[in-house]
């Protein structure tokens, strides 16, 4: 949380050797805390098919020889996305051709 002085308008920090409080290093502007909030949240991760389109994605894709390792089925359909910079090899993302299977696993 940031605190900007309401005279000068530079950013207040926090002293720790006396009581809890904000201070401006260019004036003599003081914010005293009366009492400790602390709370944190947590981002939701987006899930693998959110990433890469979801299930409308796989569809007109190639398929490959690429063994699935769920079922053993031996063809997979595949994508190819660039999830790192450019200068990284792209992702391959696979997804088993067995519809009772559907696994998705990437290389």
């Amino acid at each position: 949380m940031l605190l900007f002085c309401s005279s000068c308008g530079n950013v207040l920090y926090i002293e720790e050797h006396t009581s809890l409080r904000f201070s401006c290093k260019t004036c003599p502007y003081v914010f005293n805390i009366n009492r400790k909030v602390s709370y944190r949240t947590y981002p939701k991760l987006k899930q693998v098919d959110d990433v890469i389109g979801g299930s409308a994605a796989w569809k007109n894709v190639d398929s490959t020889d690429e063994r699935c390792p769920k079922c053993s089925h031996p063809r997979a359909f595949f994508m190819q996305i660039q999830t790192r910079s450019a200068d990284e090899p792209m992702t391959t993302f696979y997804r088993c051709c067995n519809p009772k299977c559907c696994h998705k696993w990437r290389e």
